[in-house]
């Protein structure tokens, strides 16, 4: 049974598509509608969510945005985006991030629930054994084999010199760049190390971890787009580097967050990679800067990235600009990770205690506060307080309407604009399914 949420801002089509659906004899769960970006953040993160079905211009949040967002929050989310335009750019757009249909108003009911079904029955496909990773005539490949002498190059370009970390590059290097089709100008880097014991500690074979390592790059590169350019190397044992390049008309991109692009990869493939191998990896992603004399700079970042997993065992992608290296000279000791880690979490919670009846806010504002990325903000501030953060914002915000509504003769809708609800609907729903009774029914 799937679960699936329609999302568009006229209440006439999400309650449209939701009565196909519910006619439809396909089997579904629960169907829900909501008619902001907003209102469908908070069923994705508090409801069981399989299938996103939303418009692609919604007022602040469009399409785009939420379906990257919802990507982050949980990366199994498939995604069918809908449009009142046919726009060769939009369509490129959402299936380079991964959503399964782009459809265009007005929709044919057969042609909306064929995209459905299609969608959910590529859902229910069994787990493909590891050989299907494994073969090297895999169609699904779209990251650039490199041979062992440039695959070598590349490895020593990552590693680099002195000067290269420095962000100038030797002859040697300059002329590797041009063997290895490195153009850019824009680049990042993400290394993934597999937690595998070491040598002689496990049943892995010498072969086994070798086929494990090249299988987990093959789920990066079913992951990746061909617009990205990537190219890859194993750097040291059990860890793969891929380097990603944009030209300056693909960077310029609008609707297009790079380094929520990145993160949503690298939650994607730690998800996968666990899915289908079995195995915890460890993902470190680097910052984008434009040159290919920063290469080297940016291999070290995305290992400055992973050294934090030390500390966070229980997360495992990580993002170098979510943390002030600029304020340690060396790398940082345990304790100071973990001081830094509860002045971040003291300093969201100030905020969204201040903000919470703010209308439209979301993670975005609060990470973005305290410089951070809003998936790892979420995980220090269950980890440090025991509380989702976003349920920290619900139960904020019904605290005050309980109270409001307790002791004053305020409409529904005027607490509802109080705690930060654009719409009564919305606030009722939640409310509900907090206190397990409507606003209406406490009142009495």
């Amino acid at each position: 049974m799937y679960n699936i949420l329609v999302v568009d801002d006229e209440p006439l089509i999400c309650k449209g598509l939701a009565g196909l659906l519910h006619g439809s004899g396909l089997g579904l769960g629960a169907i829900h509608t909501a008619y902001s970006g907003q209102e469908a953040l908070d069923y994705i993160r508090i409801e069981d969510i399989d299938l996103l079905v939303t418009d692609i211009q919604m007022g602040e949040m469009s399409g785009i945005e939420l379906m990257q967002q919802a990507k982050m929050i949980k990366p199994w989310v498939q995604t069918i985006i809908i449009s009142a335009h046919e726009t060769f750019q939009y369509a490129q757009m959402a299936l380079r991030l991964g959503a399964k249909d782009y459809l265009i108003k007005p929709l044919n009911s057969e042609q909306f629930l064929d995209s459905v079904r299609n969608a959910l029955l590529k859902m229910d496909k069994p787990v493909p054994p590891i050989d299907d990773f494994l073969a090297p005539e895999a169609e699904h490949f779209q990251m650039e084999e490199l041979g062992p002498e440039k695959s070598e190059g590349l490895k020593r370009l990552l590693a680099g010199s002195a000067l290269a970390a420095a962000g100038m590059a030797t002859e040697e290097e300059t002329l590797l760049h041009c063997q290895l089709g490195l153009r850019g100008p824009y680049f990042a880097v993400i290394k993934m190390k597999l937690d595998l014991p070491s040598e002689g500690e496990s049943a892995y074979s010498a072969k086994d971890r070798r086929l494990l390592q090249y299988a987990a790059l093959n789920i990066a590169k079913e992951l990746l787009y061909k617009e990205w350019k990537a190219l890859s190397c194993y750097s040291e044992e059990r860890e793969i580097s891929i380097v990603l390049q944009w030209n300056e008309e693909e960077y310029a991109e609008l609707d297009i967050n790079k380094i929520n692009q990145l993160e949503m990869f690298g939650r994607s493939l730690h998800h996968y990679v666990h899915k289908y191998l079995g195995l915890v990896s460890l993902i470190g992603i680097s910052q984008i800067l434009k040159g290919t004399e920063f290469l080297t700079l940016l291999g070290q970042q995305a290992n400055k990235a992973m050294l934090w997993g030390r500390e966070d065992g229980d997360y495992h992608v990580f993002y170098y600009g979510d943390f002030n290296w600029h304020n340690y000279s060396q790398d940082p000791s345990s304790e100071e990770l973990t001081t830094q880690s509860n002045r971040i979490v003291e300093s969201a919670r100030l905020y969204i205690e201040e903000n919470y009846n703010q209308k439209g806010l979301t993670i975005h504002d609060v990470a973005k506060k305290n410089h951070v990325s809003p998936n790892y903000l979420s995980y220090l501030f269950k980890k440090n307080t025991g509380h989702n953060l976003w349920e920290y914002v619900i139960k904020l915000r019904m605290e005050e309407s309980k109270s409001l509504i307790l002791n004053t003769d305020l409409r529904r809708y005027e607490i509802a604009e109080r705690v930060g609800y654009e719409s009564p609907e919305h606030f009722s729903k939640i409310f509900k399914k907090y206190f397990g009774v409507s606003p209406s029914e406490l009142k009495k």
